[in-house]
This record gives structure tokens, C-alpha cells and sequence, in this order.
């Protein structure tokens, strides 16, 4: 044998082992943290906040890990609606807490930051609160899923049938960044495609209390819809200022483009009643979804109902350790254990089964409500009535039209 040879063949022996060595390690590697990151005082608190964490630790619970010798740790941050804040949590948790996954990310601004940490740091993202499409779309990554809503849902549930029931005419009331501009844009072009016109808009500061300006001048405007395009506390502070004004009575519908069960409970039935929405889970669609939400109530501070982002936190981080046991451990890669998210079916209580895109959007069907009269509920939390459901299909960008780089033409 030459010496070349030789040296050769102690090179592979050498790779060999070192690869044997490292598959071992990452197999036996059963620790993981994850990293709740959201509004915890603000506006988003309620669809959000202390619940989510509830949420989350119900999936870690639920997942069995425990008991097959995983480690796993829930970690909260609150993220002030500042996108800078989110980034600087995001990147001290990482860095110094080693967080593997994200997860949660109400507001738009924070979660298109966030979105870029995870792609950066190669760690998990996975995205609950933030509307945009667009973190499925141009701003999409091979670490970042997008697994409850988007504005382009929000668009085609409540927009559309608005629209098509006569509301041909809308004014915008838009919350000043980056959810608040994609959905009233997504929503318009929905509008226009059926026959109906934008005439007008104005955009508010997040978290403001005073909205007697911005509704006067979509009063004014006379358009039969007045479309919220806002969400939290600053949806429930214009609906209720809008019944102040009288722009119900006077003949304009308003159009909540997102609403949560937690902002009908805080209106009521008797300001709320009337208003139709799109969500992609209610407490009450079925028996999977009555039993996982009567213990997720029990478990809460404030025994609220689950709201879609809750119940998504939960479903999403589910599918996440789900993946990380099929990888056989942790290996600290964002992008694999994302791949392999992708890669194994979809299937929880909550939302039922439903593939997990290319482009990181799951497609679950999605259900156009409105609120009850007070008359018509039968107790606590018995808000909603299904008037439509939205196909799976149609509540996603379609992918021929997707933006997203990962997306193959």
C-alpha cells in the first residue's frame, strides 16, 4: 500500500467515525426550548399574552416527549408592538438562551423582523399572530411557517362576501404598519375583482384611543362598508366609537376584516351583534374543538376561550416537536426541522389535517361568521354563527401567484 493510500483511506476512517460520532450526538440530543414572543400588556394581550404560553405548554404536555426522556422548556418574552424589541429578544434568546423555535408574533412589523432573525440564526419560526402575507410570500424563508391566517384569508372570506352582498363601496380604516397596509391592500384587490370600489381611507397610529376624526371622514365618505383594516384593542375601540356615532344606524356597514372572539367578548353581543368575519377556528365547531378548549378555559388566569392565534400557537407548536421526534433528536437546525414540518402530514384537534406549503402557509379551510344577537346566544363565549365555509384552496394564495423564492414555477 503507498503512502498516499494509506492516508487516504485514514482520512475516510477518520470522516466516518467523526459522522458516526456527530449522528450520535444529534441523536441522543432531546432538549429543546422554544420562545413565546408577544403582546403581554397592550392592545394584542387578549388574542395573545399569558394565553398563548398556556397554549404552548398544552402542546408540550400533549406531544408525550416527556415521558420519552425529552427536555423541553417554554420561555416568554413580550415584545411591546416595537419591532426593534422583538428583534433584540429574538437575538438574546438565540444567542444566549439557545432558543431553538419562536413562536406566536402578533403585530406584522415584529413578525417580519422576527422572520429575519430566524432565517439569520437558522432557528424556527413559527408564526401565529402576524397577518401579512407577505411572510409567506416576498418575505418568505426556509425557517419561517405562517400556520393559522394571513391577510389574503382575512381578504377573501369577509371582503369577498361583503362585496358580493351589495357593499360595492368601501372606505378604509387602516392601523399605521405593516398588517394594517397588506390588509387593506389584499382586500381591495379582492374588493375591485368583484365589482366593487375603493373610494377611500385614512390610516390611524396603533394603540390610539381617539378615532372620532378617522370616523367622521369614512362617515363622510358615504361608502356602504367602513372595512377595519386594524385588529385587538384598537378594533374594539372603533367599533365601539363607531356606535357612538351613529354610522350603523345611519346606513354603512362595518366590516371587522379581523376579529377575534376575545374583542366580541369584550364589545358584547349587544354592540358587537351583526358583524361578520373570517377566522379559521372557533371554540365551538366541534367536539375535538369544545373538549381541547374547555381545558385550555380551566387552565387560564382569566378563563377565557382560546382565540384562533391561541389555538394555533398550540396546534403549530405540536406539529413542531412532532418533527423533531420523526428527526429522532434535536439538531439545532431551523431549515431541517422546518423541511421535515413540511415533509410529515399535518394533523391536530384544532384545525384537523392540512398540508404545510412550500412556501410555509398551511392550508386549513377557513369560516365565515357573524356575531349573535343577544338573544340568540345560549350562554358564555356562545358568540358565533357559521354562515360560510371558505375551502382550503381558496383561503390561501394560490402558489402560481406566490411571490415566495422557495416557490418553484
Amino acid at each position: 500500500m503507498t503512502t498516499t493510500t494509506f492516508a487516504r483511506r485514514s482520512a475516510a476512517l477518520l470522516a466516518c467515525a467523526a459522522f458516526g460520532f456527530a449522528t450520535s450526538a444529534y441523536a441522543q440530543d432531546k432538549t429543546v426550548k422554544i420562545g413565546v414572543l408577544n403582546d403581554m400588556s397592550s392592545l394584542y394581550a387578549d388574542i395573545g399574552g399569558p394565553n398563548s404560553v398556556v397554549a404552548v405548554k398544552m402542546a408540550v404536555e400533549d406531544s408525550g416527549l416527556a415521558a420519552k426522556g425529552w427536555t423541553i422548556e417554554v420561555v416568554s418574552g413580550d415584545h411591546q408592538n416595537k419591532p426593534d424589541v422583538g428583534v433584540n429578544i429574538a437575538r438574546q434568546w438565540v444567542d444566549t438562551q439557545k432558543v431553538d423555535m419562536i413562536t406566536d408574533t402578533p403585530n406584522s412589523g415584529v413578525a417580519l423582523a422576527v422572520s429575519n432573525i430566524a432565517k439569520e440564526k437558522n432557528v424556527v419560526l413559527v408564526n401565529n399572530g402576524g397577518a401579512s402575507a407577505d411572510l409567506t410570500g416576498k418575505a418568505c424563508n426556509a425557517n419561517t411557517i405562517s400556520y393559522t391566517y394571513d391577510t389574503y384569508m382575512l381578504a377573501n372570506g369577509t371582503g369577498k362576501a361583503l362585496t358580493k352582498a351589495g357593499g360595492d363601496s368601501w372606505f378604509f380604516l387602516t392601523a399605521d404598519y405593516a398588517f394594517g397596509a397588506a390588509l387593506e391592500r389584499d382586500t381591495s384587490a379582492v374588493v375591485t375583482a368583484n365589482g366593487g370600489k375603493v373610494i377611500g381611507g385614512v390610516k390611524h397610529p396603533l394603540n390610539t384611543s381617539d378615532f372620532s376624526s378617522f370616523l367622521l371622514q369614512a362617515q363622510n365618505s358615504k361608502a356602504k362598508i367602513i372595512g377595519l383594516a386594524n385588529a385587538g384593542g384598537d378594533t374594539t375601540n372603533s367599533i365601539k366609537q363607531a356606535a357612538e356615532f351613529g354610522i350603523v344606524e345611519g346606513g354603512q356597514k362595518l366590516a371587522a376584516l379581523l376579529l377575534f372572539i376575545n374583542d366580541v367578548h369584550s364589545l358584547g353581543l349587544k354592540t358587537a351583534h351583526g358583524l361578520t368575519f373570517t377566522e379559521s377556528f372557533y371554540w365551538d365547531l366541534n367536539d375535538k374543538t369544545r373538549a381541547w378548549s374547555k381545558r385550555f378555559q380551566e387552565k387560564t388566569a382569566n378563563k377565557a376561550m382560546p382565540s384562533m392565534t391561541q389555538a394555533g400557537n398550540y396546534a403549530g407548536v405540536l406539529h413542531y416537536l412532532k418533527a423533531l421526534e420523526a428527526l429522532g433528536g434535536n439538531p439545532h437546525d431551523g431549515a431541517k426541522v422546518v423541511a421535515k414540518m413540511k415533509e410529515i402530514p399535518t394533523d391536530d384537534p384544532l384545525f384537523g389535517k392540512g398540508p404545510l406549503r412550500e412556501d410555509g402557509r398551511r392550508i386549513i379551510p377557513a369560516y365565515l361568521f357573524e356575531v349573535k344577537k343577544p338573544e340568540e346566544s345560549k350562554g358564555p363565549w356562545d358568540y358565533y354563527k357559521q354562515i360560510a365555509t371558505i375551502s382550503a384552496e381558496d383561503a390561501a394564495k394560490p402558489l402560481k401567484d406566490s411571490e415566495c423564492p422557495l416557490v418553484k414555477k
